[in-house]
């Protein structure tokens, strides 16, 4: 079906739906450099109308390794790998791709990987550069996967790259885990990587998935590791009474245990 038949969309959003399980909502791709730029004039209208002291990425990665295999995709990632390719490479891949449109990422998996991080990447810069160019006391801040490999390699969000590169400010690892050990693990990868380059950590807690006590107890782990601060997702839960929250006063009971003097 043709990108620009009137069903194309809606067999898309029908697909995503149909399948949550896999992808948490339709996605626009990276690779296109109409939707860089329209992600890109979204920040920039917000930083010009509106005074804020921040600004946050979410969702800045792919859904999973089974996206983008978009026409533009494909076409900007054979042009990509192009020059880094012998010419008897370059002849033999341009035959299989008049076969198989999906050749240059089959043959060449590790380098499509390299190329999805380097589009989301190049947008997070992008962005990046122009706020502080235009508003350097802004934060900029990107909730990212806690398990660094799965960002990695099953998102293509290389976020320890952000912090090294000093394209991001704030990294906020959504460590969602109920498992304390696990949390505590994550975090301190993501403050190591975020320290070392003068960068900053907030710890993301599943509040939504524990009691009062268990966040408490990773607050205070998140402290003892150096992070720089902590968020609770999700603020919802947190007013709304529910088996793990049956007053409704979980921020009055997680403040009371760690926070008040």
């Amino acid at each position: 079906m043709s990108p620009h038949d009137p069903r194309y969309r809606a067999r898309i959003v029908e697909w995503s739906k149909a399948n949550r399980g896999e992808l948490e909502g339709v996605y626009t791709g990276p690779a296109n450099a109409k939707v860089r730029e329209h992600i890109y004039k979204i920040w920039m209208d917000v930083l010009k109308n509106y005074e804020v002291d921040g600004l946050h990425f979410d969702y800045v990665r792919f859904a999973s390794p089974d996206f983008d295999y978009s026409r533009t995709s494909l076409d900007k990632f054979r042009k990509w790998l192009g020059p880094k390719l012998s010419k008897e490479e370059r002849s033999q891949l341009k035959l299989a791709s008049q076969q198989n449109p999906l050749a240059a990422p089959e043959t060449y998996a590790d380098k499509f990987g390299e190329f999805q991080r380097e589009q989301i990447t190049m947008l997070v810069e992008r962005i990046y550069r122009e706020v502080k160019r235009q508003k350097p006391q802004v934060t900029v801040s990107a909730a990212v996967f806690a398990n660094h490999e799965n960002a990695y390699a099953r998102r293509f969000q290389d976020w320890r790259r952000w912090l090294a590169m000093g394209i991001l400010d704030v990294a906020c690892p959504m460590a969602y885990s109920t498992d304390t050990a696990i949390f505590r693990k994550q975090i301190e990868i993501a403050t190591t990587s975020a320290h070392a380059a003068g960068r900053r950590v907030w710890a993301g807690i599943g509040a939504y998935r524990i009691p009062s006590e268990s966040t408490v107890e990773k607050i205070n782990a998140a402290r003892t590791l150096g992070s720089d601060g902590i968020i609770l997702f999700s603020y919802d839960f947190t007013v709304r009474p529910s088996e793990l929250n049956p007053g409704g006063d979980y921020l009055g009971r997680v403040r009371r245990s760690a926070f008040d003097e």
